[in-house]
């Protein structure tokens, strides 16, 4: 693979304006088929399958209009007063003026859905009082017809006593007749009172359980209105929404305020911005420091923006045909500056030692492609792996976030091993400083003698990494997952506002309501519905937590009935999640009745359990790719458990950061999170495969510097400090941009990023400097010889994989960068009988 490489490296060298054209072709055609043929990114989640989405299928089939996603529109008096006639006009006009809106199904005027409510009310008053009036004249008629029936039974009596009865019984007859058919008559005016009296208690119940549902608030000073679209967030196009946010926001309408929900303000715009901008500017600053020239600096942001724009550009391009969510690209965007930068980084790194040292210049940039290019390309493969593994959790929006990651870093890898090394050859010499290229000899690069680092320094540091990252992990114990609501987005904007707005005027669960089906055993028909609403939505008010219950719909057959239920927080709150969870376990009631539950936070609560249910699965799966490739690596079995250990312990600690900063509220101000919440749910599980890959990134390039030190027969201890000093400068360097590219992301305007960004920057910090600069380093110095040991059986079978291309460096030497000599066996290293004979170097020989 080194000679490959180093080929390859030697070709781009030679065709360098080749290379750049056909790189900048690819940025156009991406670009344009992003034009062309990009579609819908979706702003939300589903998982199907789930609970929530059986519910949603339900639904969309027996209730066509509930189908569609719904936004609210608040709109609210600047003076706090009441709304004037005049206002509630101008409201009503501009929504009807919605209704014309492409996508716009039904817009719900919140003053007529108000009076309406008022009126249903009004009407169930008058029906109570002309029942009332109606069962008094029952009585008054029944009572009467009592009287009657007594004088007559008097008067037959009577006759009978007088002997006059037969010849009377004609007329008592008639008059029993007409007493009966009065009687008949007030027994069926009973029985239709009876039926009104249920029909008007059913309606009376139904309004009673959803008299806190409102529309105005109590003081007259707030309103919410509803735009339901025509389709869901999967496939709803953002030109919608965006119309419909444009006509609100021109609105105007003196005297009152308009926001809106999430649901219409939530856009896939803000992929990149200001903070994105200065991630990168920090990550310039950090390449001009290290590489002391502009042109030098310049050059791995030219390869990392060149692949950015072919792999995001090319994936959003796929979104008319693949389901993507909008945090899919953002993720394309944020691996692709950050290892594109890096792996350029460490080619150039190399061959900038290597010029210095003297060597000729396409020379060198075809032995830094070979050497360093194949600690670029097994680096990457193990961040592709770690990416493409999240389609073994088998959800959907999971999967294609990992394969764009991984194809991004895929572009990432072949733009540093073909564009890099043609930009090298475009600059030539001047990578160098003038003063660097005026000492071009062999003494001034010298490597001054190394000291290994002590015993009690190497236990001290070991046992102060792991107690710092086990301090950092406690909050991870904590942890609970979910997905933002309005709360989370910044408070300057109108999905917070409008969030803030209702929870404040019309309760917390307004922002959240649930959808209930019912699905009865046997149909009631239209004349049964209001009964069958009445007794089931009884049985749902009677749970804990549920301050308000309104059928929404029932179908013709009269066997599924809607309802909106609404909990007493919000969507993300741990008592609506028992609330869902109380609801489906009501199902079935006694009656038959089955319950299934849908909405926002049903859904949440599905994704982030399934999501739970996927993390150690996952995380088993990681573990053992760790373990196996870096076993292949550095044929070695300490090396690779002490790299899991480590990035374990970094991963947790990362998760801690996490939960201490956006569930906890922790430096809230500094972060911007001014309003706590669950951490987003599928936040971890990226995390884990995104920082299993980097982490191994580091570990390769500083370990395999320690073992090629070995290899060459320096002692085990010595090694390390040669790993470290021909590998720290560039990994510190590297680690500084990667953690300045991701934390960038933290202040983004897209609320899924900003979890994501903290939790790479802050794994990436932890792990390159704490874990792979402090422990590793103290770990392998303490276990000395035996950190390289491997069973014989093991060797024998292993394929030998020279990743540091030392083969390649031996046919290749550098003409003026000269190794210490080995000052002999390590005496510090007790040796291990049962270690096989220096494997490292047997692999060594047997690569060259």
């Amino acid at each position: 693979m080194a000679q490959l490489l180093y080929r390859l490296g030697r070709f781009s060298a030679r065709n360098p304006l080749r290379v750049l054209l056909v790189w900048l072709l690819l940025v156009v055609a991406a670009v344009a088929g992003y034009l062309t043929l990009g579609g819908t990114l979706a702003s939300s989640f589903n998982i199907p399958g789930t609970e929530t989405a059986k519910v949603t299928d339900t639904l969309s089939k027996q209730f066509p209009d509930l189908a569609g996603v719904t936004g609210s529109v608040v709109f609210q008096t600047k003076d706090g007063k009441p709304f004037t006639a005049d206002e509630q006009a101008r409201i009503g006009t501009m929504l009807n003026g919605l209704q014309g809106t492409d996508h716009v199904r039904q817009v719900v005027n919140p003053f007529s859905t108000q009076q309406q409510r008022q009126a249903q009310q009004a009407q169930v008053t008058q029906g109570e009082a002309q029942l009332k009036a109606a069962q008094a004249q029952l009585n008054a008629g029944q009572a009467q017809l009592n009287a009657a029936q007594q004088q007559l039974n008097a008067a037959i009596a009577q006759a009978q006593a007088a002997g006059g009865y037969p010849q009377a019984k004609p007329r008592f007859d008639q008059q029993q007749a007409q007493l009966n058919a009065q009687k008949a008559q007030l027994d069926a005016d009973a029985r239709q009172i009876s039926e009104q009296s249920q029909a008007l208690t059913q309606a009376s119940t139904l309004l009673r359980l959803s008299d806190k549902i409102r529309t105005v608030s109590a003081d007259g000073s707030t309103a919410v209105g509803a735009v339901m679209f025509n389709q869901d967030l999967f496939t709803l196009p953002q030109e919608a929404k965006t119309d419909v946010a444009h006509e609100l926001d021109k609105a105007d309408i003196p005297g009152v305020t308009v926001n809106y929900s999430t649901e219409i303000a939530e856009t896939t715009n803000g992929l990149t911005g200001p903070s994105e901008i200065i991630g990168v500017v920090i990550a310039a600053l950090v390449l001009l420091i290290m590489l002391r020239t502009l042109l030098g600096a310049v050059l791995p942001l030219i390869s990392s923006l060149l692949g950015v724009g072919v792999g995001v550009a090319g994936s959003m391009a796929l979104s008319g045909v693949v389901s993507m969510s909008s945090v899919t690209p953002v993720l394309g965007l944020m691996l692709g500056l950050a290892v594109g930068i890096d792996y350029s980084l460490f080619i150039i790194h190399r061959h900038r030692r290597q010029l210095r040292a003297g060597m000729e210049l396409q020379e060198s940039i075809g032995l830094a492609n070979g050497t360093a290019g194949s600690a670029v390309l097994f680096a990457g493969i193990t961040v592709i792996v770690a990416l493409l593994a999240l389609n073994v959790t088998a959800i959907p929006f999971l999967g294609v976030m990992g394969d764009v990651g991984a194809a991004c870093v895929a572009i990432a890898v072949l733009v540093a091993l073909t564009l890099t090394p043609a930009l090298l050859r475009l600059i030539g010499p001047r990578l160098l400083t003038r003063k660097a290229r005026a000492r071009l000899d062999v003494k001034a690069h010298v490597e001054k003698p190394l000291k290994p680092m002590s015993a009690w320094r190497a236990i001290g540091s070991a046992a102060v990494a792991i107690a710092a990252l086990l301090v950092i992990a406690v909050p991870a114990l904590s942890m609970r997952l979910g997905l933002p609501d309005g709360s989370q987005e910044a408070t300057t904007s109108t999905a917070y506002k409008a969030f803030t707005t209702v929870e404040k005027q019309f309760g917390a669960g307004e922002n959240g309501p649930l959808l209930v089906l019912a699905h009865t055993s046997t149909a009631v028909g239209q004349a049964g519905v209001t009964g069958a609403e009445a007794d089931i939505a009884t049985k749902l008010a009677a749970q804990k937590d549920v301050v308000a219950v309104a059928p929404v719909g029932a179908n013709k057959a009269g066997d599924y009935f809607a309802f909106q239920v609404i909990p007493a927080d919000g969507p993300t709150s741990v008592s609506t999640q028992n609330l869902v969870n109380d609801l489906r376990g009501l199902s079935p009631l006694p009656n038959g009745t089955t319950l299934g539950v849908a909405g926002e936070a049903s859904s949440n609560i599905d994704i982030s359990n399934k999501l739970a249910d996927a993390l150690p699965v996952y995380l088993g799966v990681v573990i053992g790719l760790s373990l196996l490739i870096m076993i292949v690596v550095f044929r070695s079995i300490v090396v690779p458990v002490m790299a899991t250990v480590g990035y374990v312990l970094s991963l947790f600690a990362a998760l801690g950061g996490v939960v201490a900063i956006f569930q906890w509220g922790w430096l809230g101000a500094v972060f911007g999170v001014h309003d706590p919440g669950p951490v987003l749910n599928f936040a971890p599980i990226l995390l884990m495969g995104v920082l299993f890959g980097l982490a191994m990134d580091y570990q390769l390039f500083l370990v395999s510097g320690m073992r090629e030190s070995y290899a060459h027969g320096s002692p085990a201890r010595l090694a390390v400090a040669a790993g470290l000093r021909g590998g720290g400068t560039v990994v510190t360097a590297a680690a500084i941009i990667m953690v300045s590219v991701f934390g960038s992301f933290i202040f983004s305007d897209l609320t899924f990023v900003r979890p994501l960004g903290f939790g790479l920057a802050f794994g990436v910090l932890l792990d390159a400097f704490v874990v792979r600069m402090l422990l590793i380093p103290a770990v392998m110095h303490l276990v000395g010889r035996s950190a390289w040991w491997l069973p014989r059986w093991l060797d024998r079978i292993m394929p030998q994989v020279d990743v540091e291309g030392a083969s390649l460096e031996r046919s290749h030497p550098l003409p003026g960068l000269h190794r210490q000599d080995p000052p002999g066996p390590d005496p510090a290293a007790s040796p291990d009988p049962a270690a096989s004979p220096d494997p490292a170097s047997q692999a060594s020989r047997t690569a060259s």
